[in-house]
């Protein structure tokens, strides 16, 4: 039956190695989450071999994708059924296959968050009910808003704050402030901390952003994953933490507005858009810095 299954689900398909995969990736682009340098390194931390499967139209690999069984690389319901709960956290990361546009192939591996510039590529696809938070462009927000955020940037700097960019620091140093200015916001640990060494160290040359310092002590941290992609520039906001003593100085709407302003700028410079995924549309001050956009789920 397990056979049969398989048999079913990869129907249309061919198996490929690991540099295909990475070709077919760069040819049609992807996200974080599917980079194939990301899902190498962490599905080598958790001990779970890829299975990498291509579609062929006419002699041409126009699509791909990195599978464990039936789920996606790297997905969590894997984690957990082996026992490897929070070993790494992607967050509810925006899927984005590398799939030719309009190849209206199906796809029967489980996933979610799969972005809507797959809607028309994948014939299997339904949307689901949560959507995907994506940063707005600069000119989006209001001249208030923008004031707002530069003057709250110029009150933390006039009080002796700074912002230092994450690839000042190690991965065990980054792993330390991460750990802590977590557990100061939310009051409990952060998802995979006893690997976050490892992980930041395997995904360091993805790493972006910036840090928040007062006092010479870090108050606010993000910690953001960046691809690019031929015609697009995907960044993924994992998760942050801030130190609520500091919260008069608004560290973390500072960070997330420099954080933000400067991916634009990236982007932009590259002649390319952004898609800066904030994850799961799930709460206010997401809305204050986001379009929900829709996703889709298999």
């Amino acid at each position: 039956m397990l056979q049969f299954l398989k048999s079913w689900r990869e129907r249309g398909w061919c198996e490929i190695d690991a540099d295909t995969y990475a070709q077919i990736w760069q040819r049609y682009g992807g996200s974080v989450a599917t980079h194939p340098a990301v899902v190498e390194r962490l599905a080598g931390l958790a001990g779970i071999p890829v299975r990498y499967l291509a579609w062929e139209r006419q002699g041409e690999l126009i699509a791909a994708i990195p599978c464990w069984g039936r789920h996606l690389a790297l997905s969590k319901d894997v984690l957990k059924k082996t026992g490897k709960r929070g070993l790494f956290d992607l967050g509810n990361a925006e899927i984005i296959l590398p799939v030719a546009e309009q190849a209206a192939i199906p796809v029967r591996q489980r996933m979610r968050y799969v972005s809507e510039l797959n809607a028309g590529a994948i014939s299997t696809l339904r949307e689901q009910p949560e959507g995907l938070a994506l940063a707005r462009e600069p000119e989006a927000y209001s001249k208030k808003f923008r004031y707002n955020q530069r003057r709250e940037q110029r009150l933390l700097e006039e009080a002796g704050g700074a912002l230092r960019p994450m690839l000042d620091f190690s991965a065990a140093e980054q792993a330390a402030m991460y750990a802590e200015l977590f557990q100061r916001r939310w009051n409990f640990e952060a998802p995979g901390k006893a690997h976050l060494h490892e992980v930041f160290e395997l995904l360091r040359e993805f790493m972006t952003g910036s840090v928040v310092f007062l006092d010479e002590q870090p108050i606010a941290i993000q910690v953001l994953y960046r691809v690019e992609s031929p015609k697009w520039v995907s960044v993924e906001y994992i998760n942050g933490g801030v130190d609520p003593v500091q919260r008069d100085f608004s560290p973390g709407s500072v960070l997330s507005f420099v954080n933000t302003q400067t991916a634009w700028a990236e982007a932009r410079a590259l002649g390319k858009p952004l898609r800066y995924s904030f994850g799961r549309a799930d709460r206010e001050y997401k809305d204050r810095w986001c379009n929900r956009v829709p996703v889709y789920q298999v």
